[in-house]
């Protein structure tokens, strides 16, 4: 199973359309930079963030915006306006169903899973875009005092 990066990608699109408003360009391109991806890969994220209704743009004027205050936008909303598969575990759907193992493997473990997936689920909505700004500003902070 590949691993998706689409969620780690949003959301560092919104925390630098929040952070650099009005200081920084805001193209696909500038953006792109920072997340260290392709200016496609980014607009693709972008259109899934505005369909989702978290930001707001605008075609041909690069000035993407927060719908809603940081706050008020959780992990939960990026991960579910991205991810088209919003499971973290899959079971194997190709089991023998001659083994006993294998006819009843898949009850098991989908029992656990929607488990796991509930938990990390209110986690996710726990966690808000401004508690990440500030994690991620402190870690700015961090950095600008150690060069001095």
């Amino acid at each position: 199973m590949k691993n998706s990066y689409k969620t780690s990608d949003a959301i560092h699109i919104l925390i630098y359309i929040e952070l650099y408003k009005g200081e920084r360009e805001m193209t696909s391109t500038a953006i792109a930079k920072s997340v260290s991806s392709n200016p496609g890969v980014i607009r693709r994220l972008m259109a899934q963030l505005s369909q989702a209704g978290l930001i707001s743009t605008q075609v041909g004027k690069a000035v993407p915006a927060l719908t809603r205050q940081a706050s008020d936008i959780s992990m939960l909303d990026v991960y579910k306006a991205v991810e088209t598969e919003c499971h973290l575990l899959q079971v194997d759907q190709k089991t023998n169903q001659d083994c006993e193992l294998g006819r009843n493997i898949k009850n098991v473990l989908s029992d656990s899973y929607d488990q796991i997936q509930t938990a990390a689920d209110a986690e996710m909505a726990r966690i808000s875009l401004a508690d990440l700004i500030l994690s991620v500003e402190s870690e700015i902070n961090k950095e600008k005092t150690i060069k001095k």
